[in-house]
Order: structure tokens, then C-alpha cells, then sequence
């Protein structure tokens, strides 16, 4: 099986020369990602697409009149067609099958010989080719999850009249497109209420879909489904489509849908005693908090295909490289992160887990060193004061890092799936988007230590969260509660979007009382800091003026910024969140 990246120019070269060198071919990837039209490329060839009438007699004859050109038989989706195609074609040589899943799962075809290319989405510059605008482009790009069907559909939904600050109104016209193509894998509209119950919840067993068990099997049979530990799942992009527009549709359905589902699986980790079940059950119990941090953190509307392996020796180059990379994204000093990697190698190297590509190179890593006696030397340059209160087992993150989103998203659910398996997870890190995403998580916050560990003007942070089973429930409910919870993290990101009016129709600002609209969510944040910027204050003042350069200057680096305004780095960052805590703090009290 190969996957391919890259443009849809490389993709073409691949599929010629497997065509060329393999009598059967299966072309596949998911709706919408374009594999008609680059099998449209391929000619010499004769095309029977399963969608237009009369396509399996067509089939039948060209068996009976063997062709001297390659036949392209596109649209076979679902078990009838596969049966269809097989029967009609039987062994029949130089051939390429396009469908949405690959041929080889289906039984029928399990020893058919046939060589499988994967269609990948396609990068964001080509997927976004031709929008006018830079709204468009970017809302786009968070439904099209790199499929130009889905793209496409944005875009006609803009041409339209629908307004790019409208994202669920445009989700709805694009999840329209995406049920209707379905519908030739299961037609009715009772299946497609049901994939609205299953976009929302994330993964659903019988009970949670409630349309009994011939339509539970009936939809684990289409293409964009998955089976999981916890029963079926939906691919993104199209979960997060389908259930943007449900939300859309009907808000008080889908939170009425949502809650149920929470409730269910709260019950059901209350009485788990599977590790690994608890882990996945977890994972969906934050899903389904809604939270707007924790969705875009850790369950991104994006499909990669990533395995998480413990390192063994051969893997010490690789873990270098990432570990140097990891420095250097976040501004650290590297020779420290060389230093602090070496020693938790030295102790075990299988401490580090490696997230890697279909290929199996290696494309992210945690380092989670088990906490105990003969690893807490390696963990206390990053602990220090708090290292005696800390050391009764569990695990120590020192590090974590991978590039890409959707797999970075990936890699921290698989660090919270390993807390659960052991019982307690501790933290340190010096990263702001850490610490904003830890404060999201209600891990307990143990404080700083005493030194800048990575030369980057503020010391790390400790933090910690008890995993075991009986304390599960509670932390979970506890998730759940209240309406908006961490308005500092939400500040800063709406202040780094505040130009994007779609970003902040979704923020959980919007609803407190001084915020009810995005006008007057962005009004406020305008006001609110350009009145930092001119407090009597000196502390908030110039708190003020790190906020007004970073957030509505142009674009610059923190480093850029402090350099400006020649600030020390521990003293920018200080005033920096010094800010942020006094909006946050103005903007949830009382309106008088």
C-alpha cells in the first residue's frame, strides 16, 4: 500500500507508474478528495463510472471484449458495488478501480492482488486556489480539511450570499453536499439524522444512536465511518461539518444530545476496569465538554494517520533531531535541551514515545519518564522545589512536540491515555500554550521553580493531575462545569484574531454579559487595552503597550516585540500575562 503527499502532480506520477507496472490497481481516498479527476488523467483509458445507468452491463461487455487500453471503473462504494464489480470483471487484467475505501477490506477482494494508492488531502495553497478572499480562504480551510469537494462547497456557499461570519450556515450547505453524496451508500433520511446524533457525540455505541441494530451495522459500512473501542466513529473533516451545521440547525438539540451523551459515558468510566477503555473514555469525556480550547487543542478537524511507538537505541538520532527542533520552535535554548534529552535517554530511552507517519518515520515525541527513584534526578532540573512533593509515581512530561496539528492534537490524547494507565500525570514546561491548555485541563497548578531551565526569559511551571480510576468522574464533571471557564486563554486567543470575524463568532466570550456580539466583543477588546496602554499605572501601562504591539501591530515575534520595546525577556512575558489576567479580570466583573 502506498500513500502519497504532496501536490496532486507527484500524486499522478505515482498512480502511472503502478498502473503501469501492476494489472490491478485500486485508486482510493476519501469523498471529495479528487480521485476522478486524476484517474480522468490516465489515457489511453476507457471510464464506467457506477453512478451513471446501465454501468455493470457496460462492465460485462468490456470482459466479454477484452480491451488492449486500461478500464477505469470509478464510484464503487459500498459492499453491492464491490460485489457487482468483481463478479463483473472476475480476474480481468489492467485495470484501475477508484473507490472511497480500499478494495483489499472488503472480503471479496482480500486476494485479488490489487496494489492500493491512497489519495491524501491536499496541501492548503492548492486547496484554496481562486478564493477571492482572505475570509473565504480561511474558512476553507477549516472545513475543507484539505478536500476540494468540500472546498468547492465553501466557496459556492460565499457566492451565494452566505456570509463567511456565518460558519455554521456555510457548514450546512456543505454537509448537505456531503449527505447527498452518501446517499448512494445509504440512502433515507433516517441514516443521515443518525450521522448528525454521531457527529456530535464523536463515538457512539448502539445505545447512543438509538436506531437499533440493522442501522448501527448499516452505517459502520460507509466509507466515512470507523469502528473504535467505543463503537462507530465519524472522519474528519466531516464530523466537524456535519455537527457545526447540526448545532446550526437545532443549538438546543445538539447541547440536549451532547449532555446525554456526557452523562452516559460518565456512567460507564464510573464502573470501567479497563485501563485502555478508561483512557478512550476519557478522551470522549473531554470531547464532549464542548470546550472551544479543548476542540481546537485536541481534536482538531483534521485526519492524519499516525502510530505511537516506545523509542528503542536505534531511535537516538531521531529523538535528537525532534528535540532540537522542539527547542528551537519554542525559543529554547538548544544545548539545554540536548543536555535534559540525553539524561532521560540515558535512564530510558523507551521513556520516549514516538508518534510516526504511515511510512514509520518518526514525526513527533513525549517524553513521559515514570516517576521513581531512580528518575527523579532526571526530572528535577525541571521540578526542583516541588520535586519531594511529586515523587510518588505517575509519569513526568518533560517535552512534547510535533509539527503538524492533527497529529500534535493525536500525540497529547495518547499522553492523557498513558496518565490514565498509570495513574497520575506530572508537567513541566515553560511553553504559555501549555500552560494556557493545562489550565483549560484543571491540572492543579504547583507553581514555578527557581530558574529559567531553558534560557528563555520565564522558568517552567509545574503542573500535575491525579489519573486514577476513582478520581475520574469527578475531574471530568469538573471539566464540564461552569459556562466559561479560563477567560484569560480565550482572551489571548481572540486577540490574536480579532480581525477574523468567523474566529470570534465561535469564542466562549461571547457569552458573558459585557460581550453578547462579536461587535461588541471586538469594541471591548479594542477599548480595553488601548486603556491599558494609558493607565496611571506604570505596571499596567506597560502592559498595555505589550498588548497593543504584539496583538495590533504588525506581525511580530514575541521576541521582536520585547527587543522593541527593550524589555528584558522575563520582564515582557511577566507583564504580558499581567495583562491579560487584568482584562480577564474586567471583562467578568459585574456589569454595572
Amino acid at each position: 500500500m502506498s500513500e502519497i503527499g504532496g501536490s496532486r502532480s507527484a500524486v499522478l506520477e505515482e498512480l502511472r507508474a503502478a498502473v503501469a507496472a501492476h494489472p490491478l490497481v485500486n485508486l482510493a481516498g476519501p469523498l471529495g478528495v479528487g480521485k476522478s479527476r486524476l484517474a480522468a488523467a490516465l489515457q489511453p483509458a476507457l471510464t464506467v463510472d457506477l453512478d451513471r445507468p446501465h454501468a455493470v452491463g457496460t462492465l460485462r461487455q468490456a470482459q466479454a471484449s477484452p480491451l488492449d487500453r486500461l478500464l477505469v471503473v470509478d464510484s464503487v462504494d459500498g459492499p453491492r458495488r464491490l460485489a457487482a464489480v468483481r463478479e463483473a470483471l472476475g480476474a480481468a487484467a489492467n485495470l484501475l478501480v477508484v473507490s472511497r475505501r480500499p478494495v483489499l477490506a472488503d472480503a471479496g477482494w482480500a486476494h485479488s492482488g490489487a496494489v492500493t494508492v491512497t489519495v491524501p488531502p491536499l496541501p492548503d495553497g492548492e486547496l484554496t486556489a481562486g478564493m477571492e478572499t482572505a475570509e473565504g480562504r480561511d474558512l476553507a480551510l477549516r472545513l475543507g480539511g484539505g478536500l476540494p469537494l468540500l472546498a468547492q462547497a465553501v466557496g459556492r456557499a460565499l457566492r451565494a450570499g452566505m456570509p463567511p461570519s456565518a460558519p455554521g450556515a456555510v457548514a450546512d450547505h456543505v454537509a448537505t453536499e456531503i449527505l447527498e453524496r452518501l446517499g448512494k451508500e445509504l440512502p433515507g433520511r433516517r441514516p443521515q439524522h443518525t450521522l448528525r446524533l454521531l457527529a456530535t457525540v464523536w463515538n457512539a455505541d448502539e445505545k447512543l444512536l438509538t436506531g437499533g441494530p440493522e442501522l448501527f451495522t448499516a452505517l459502520a459500512e460507509l466509507s466515512i465511518v470507523a469502528r473504535g473501542r467505543l463503537g462507530l466513529g465519524l472522519a474528519e473533516p466531516f464530523r466537524h461539518v456535519i455537527e457545526l451545521a447540526y448545532r446550526w440547525r437545532q443549538p438546543q438539540a445538539h447541547e440536549a444530545v451532547r449532555t446525554r451523551a456526557a452523562r452516559y459515558r460518565l456512567a460507564l468510566l464510573d464502573r470501567a476496569e479497563d485501563p485502555a477503555e478508561r483512557g478512550e473514555l476519557v478522551e470522549q469525556g473531554i470531547f464532549l465538554t464542548g470546550d472551544p480550547l479543548m476542540r481546537q487543542e485536541l481534536f482538531p478537524a483534521a485526519e492524519r494517520s499516525s502510530l505511537f511507538r516506545t523509542a528503542a537505541d536505534t531511535d537516538a538520532g531521531a529523538i535528537g533531531r525532534l528535540m532540537r527542533e522542539w527547542a528551537v520552535s519554542s525559543g529554547f535554548d538548544p544545548r539545554r535541551a540536548d543536555r535534559l534529552a540525553e539524561r532521560w535517554a540515558a535512564d530510558d530511552i523507551s521513556a520516549f514515545h514516538l508518534a510516526r507517519d504511515a511510512d514509520g518515520r518518526p514525526v513527533g515525541l513525549a517524553s513521559l519518564l515514570p516517576i521513581g527513584e531512580r528518575t527523579m534526578g532526571s526530572a528535577e532540573p525541571l521540578l526542583q522545589q516541588h520535586s519531594d512533593e511529586l515523587a510518588a509515581g505517575g509519569l513526568f512530561l518533560g517535552a512534547a512536540y510535533c509539527p503538524d496539528p492533527a497529529v500534535h492534537a493525536q500525540l497529547l490524547r495518547h499522553i492523557l491515555r498513558q496518565a490514565v494507565g498509570t495513574g497520575r500525570l506530572v508537567v513541566s514546561t515553560a511553553s504559555p500554550g501549555y500552560q494556557t491548555l493545562l489550565g483549560g485541563l484543571e491540572f492543579r497548578k504547583h507553581g514555578g521553580i527557581g530558574e529559567d531551565v531553558y534560557r528563555c526569559g520565564r522558568p517552567p511551571e509545574v503542573f500535575s493531575n491525579d489519573f486514577a480510576p476513582n478520581a475520574l468522574p469527578r475531574w471530568l464533571a469538573r471539566l464540564a462545569g461552569g459556562p466559561v471557564r479560563d477567560v484569560t486563554a480565550h482572551l489571548a486567543k481572540a486577540l490574536s484574531r480579532i480581525r477574523d470575524p468567523q474566529f470570534l463568532a465561535e469564542s466562549p466570550l461571547l457569552a458573558l454579559p459585557r460581550t453578547p456580539t462579536v461587535e461588541s466583543l471586538r469594541g471591548w477588546l479594542y477599548d480595553a487595552v488601548h486603556g491599558l496602554a494609558l493607565s496611571a499605572d506604570d505596571a499596567e501601562a506597560e502592559a498595555g503597550r505589550i498588548l497593543q504591539a504584539y496583538y495590533f501591530g504588525r506581525a511580530s515575534t514575541h521576541h521582536q516585540v520585547a527587543r522593541g520595546l527593550h524589555l528584558s525577556r522575563a520582564t515582557y512575558f511577566r507583564r504580558l500575562r499581567h495583562g491579560l489576567d487584568t482584562l480577564g479580570a474586567r471583562l467578568q466583573s459585574p456589569v454595572p
